[in-house]
């Protein structure tokens, strides 16, 4: 005769679980903040924003999303992270978020918010040339600007040796439903061993600018562009990725630009990020 199936647990039982639980993810926080606390006093971080580590944020990203399973949703995890990366390093090394609204300041704040929560200050600006030249005169504060649009070369004010630079690029997880999608660049200062350089960023003045050349370079770069009146042309901000970017990776775009009937002006690196993650709907990440 065979043994009667164990009895489902209890809601207490399972409720007791849950607490435990908390308690640990809670204490694990307070030895997390302890460890940073020491890594202060070690480093010296309280100075010029050096807390800031791009390519470390990318690598812990793509593990949580590779590790991820379950029926928590990925927003709520890429928040919750996000939340704890920026509070950490805002304790390390106090900063504030500078965001242009011109672009919508009902979703540039939700994605100042989701990706910086609410400990680290927000300053809104109504254009991103005001946000970024708040970052340049700060001591190491962050700027949100558009990546996809603009109505200024901002990015011209990121060409000077010493000036900020693009730093990453958000979300870094893209889906259909992301509750921040709107896609920005974080611009800073941040020491050079710490920036992740997958994908470069450039800025670059042409002349000669028109659809047939927009159309050429479309399939090797992404491209921010706007009317440039002292060479009849446009600025542009490009984003190069590929496995050689430093040797021949933006003499591509050159060449595309001349081969297009354009002419090259000038051309200045002016930061870099990490190639983002596109999350299908089967919720399995893939650059």
């Amino acid at each position: 005769m065979s043994n009667p199936p164990p009895s489902p647990p209890s809601l207490q039982e399972l409720r007791k679980e849950i607490d435990a639980i908390d308690e640990q993810v809670h204490r694990l926080l307070m030895a997390r903040g302890d460890i940073i606390d020491r890594l202060i006093q070690v480093k010296k971080t309280q100075e010029v924003g050096s807390a800031f580590r791009p390519a470390r944020e990318a690598s812990m990203m793509r593990e949580l999303v590779q590790r991820h399973r379950g029926i928590l949703p990925l927003d709520t995890i890429e928040g919750i992270w996000r939340v704890i990366i920026s509070t950490f390093t805002y304790v390390q090394a106090p900063f504030a978020v500078h965001a242009d609204v011109s672009v919508g300041e009902s979703a540039m704040r939700d994605s100042a918010r989701f990706h910086f929560g609410f400990v680290v200050p927000y300053v809104s600006h109504f254009s991103a040339h005001a946000a970024v030249e708040a970052v340049a005169k700060s001591r190491g504060d962050l700027a949100l600007v558009s990546a996809i649009a603009s109505r200024t070369p901002w990015w011209n004010a990121l060409e000077a040796d010493g000036a900020p630079k693009i730093i990453a690029r958000l979300p870094f997880l893209e889906r259909a439903d992301h509750p921040a999608a709107l896609p920005v660049f974080l611009i800073s200062r941040v020491a050079d061993d710490a920036m992740v350089t997958e994908v470069q960023t450039w800025s670059v003045r042409v002349s000669g600018w028109n659809a047939d050349v927009a159309r050429a370079l479309a399939p090797l770069a992404e491209i921010v562009a706007v009317p440039d009146t002292a060479f009849d042309g446009a600025a542009l901000l490009v984003s190069v990725t590929g496995q050689d970017l430093e040797s021949k990776g933006f003499e591509k775009i050159k060449l595309a630009l001349i081969k297009a009937g354009a002419s090259v002006r000038s051309s200045a690196l002016v930061g870099s990020h990490a190639t983002r993650y596109t999350v299908p709907s089967n919720g399995s990440a893939k650059t």
